[in-house]
């Protein structure tokens, strides 16, 4: 059990007053149907809201069902996930769609725990899912409510670190009312995202529930929620050469099972070359460039990673097959390859060279 206590329907009430006023109006909820739930899940995490909901529009108007997820071959998946970033998110949500016409006739389980043995979906998602799209008394905890909670309690354990979320976790699943428990998880989500801020101060004079509020009575939030320290990413350097020739660029796929598997990229060399061992590089390639230019440097965070790379578009005479590439029209690279968002700097470039 808890180490917590809140009065619970006064607290639940004081949420659900609070959303039926104040809640965001987002195309997911406004039909709510189990398939947008779960897309709209995975879409929001690691991405913010503002960003997913264009995607989430082209997505369902390109799959509008699990069964049409589950026929679209991965390079028109990717292609449409292009820029959401965390891309196995979307190997999953087809490996998991594909699961269900064999399986659940195209239809998601409606239980937490059937929920669970899906690809991709973890407990918050699970809790998401359950609640929102079929009624089940089951809490949805992330960072969002794990702050809300630990601000409420004044509660100074790090709440990125599972044994110390426990607590926290039994609270939040003694909170859920028997009625509308999508609401009232989806409550939290949106005072997360508005009232008790990440970033900043968070507005406590318009908390419904600062009355509850240890941290605000005690003015703690500054201090709160306490988070264990990451481990500092690792720098990794690299050398994107853009290569093409007339109107065609050469792209090669990263291999599955690795940091962005499946994309596509210029060629990408692990170092930090200068012009002249670019050349020698090119030279052992069998490549004799017509020009060089320098595209200049760019860097992209990923979770445990920074990359540190700079940039070069090299012209060749004709597309020289090389590697285990492929040359594609450059017009391709707007409506069939998707690349990853590190690589945007040097695309960008690439479209605005041929203006």
């Amino acid at each position: 059990m808890s180490t917590f206590s809140l009065p619970a329907t006064a607290f639940a009430d004081q949420m659900l007053n609070w959303y039926d006023e104040n809640r965001r109006v987002l195309p997911w909820r406004e039909n709510p149907i189990p398939y947008y739930v779960w897309l709209s899940e995975i879409m929001l995490q690691q991405t913010q809201v503002q960003t997913v909901i264009p995607y989430f529009t082209r997505f369902i108007a390109a799959l509008p069902s699990i069964a049409d997820l589950a026929e679209v071959t991965p390079t028109q998946l990717h292609k449409l996930w292009e820029g959401l970033g965390y891309y196995s998110r979307a190997d999953r949500l087809r490996e998991a769609a594909q699961l269900l016409v064999e399986q659940y006739n195209g239809l998601l389980p409606e239980t937490y725990s059937e929920l669970l043995t899906l690809p991709g979906i973890g407990p918050y998602t699970a809790g998401a899912i359950a609640s929102i799209a079929f009624g089940e008394r089951v809490c949805a905890v992330d960072g969002n409510v794990l702050r809300i909670l630990s601000r409420i309690t004044a509660y100074d354990g790090p709440i990125n670190v599972a044994s110390s979320a426990k607590p926290l976790k039994e609270l939040a699943q003694s909170l859920v009312p028997g009625h509308r428990p999508g609401d009232f998880n989806q409550s939290l989500m949106d005072l997360g995202a508005s009232i008790c801020s990440a970033n900043g101060t968070p507005h406590c004079e318009r908390c419904p529930v600062k009355e509850h509020c240890k941290a605000y009575a005690q003015q703690l939030t500054w201090l709160l929620p306490v988070k264990k320290a990451k481990k500092p990413r690792t720098i990794e350097h690299h050398s994107i050469v853009v290569i093409t020739s007339g109107s065609q660029v050469w792209l090669h796929q990263r291999p599955a099972k690795m940091l962005l598997a499946g994309l596509w990229e210029f060629l990408d060399l692990p170092e930090d070359l200068s012009r002249d061992e670019l050349c020698q590089h090119l030279k052992g390639l069998g490549l004799v460039p017509q020009t060089i230019k320098d595209l200049g440097p760019a860097k992209h965070l990923f979770t445990h990673k920074e990359w540190q790379m700079h940039g070069w578009h090299i012209m060749l005479d004709t597309p020289r097959p090389f590697g285990d590439g492929i040359w594609v029209d450059i017009s391709a690279l707007s409506t069939t390859y998707a690349m990853a968002g590190a690589l945007s700097s040097y695309r960008t470039q690439l479209f605005e060279n041929l203006l």
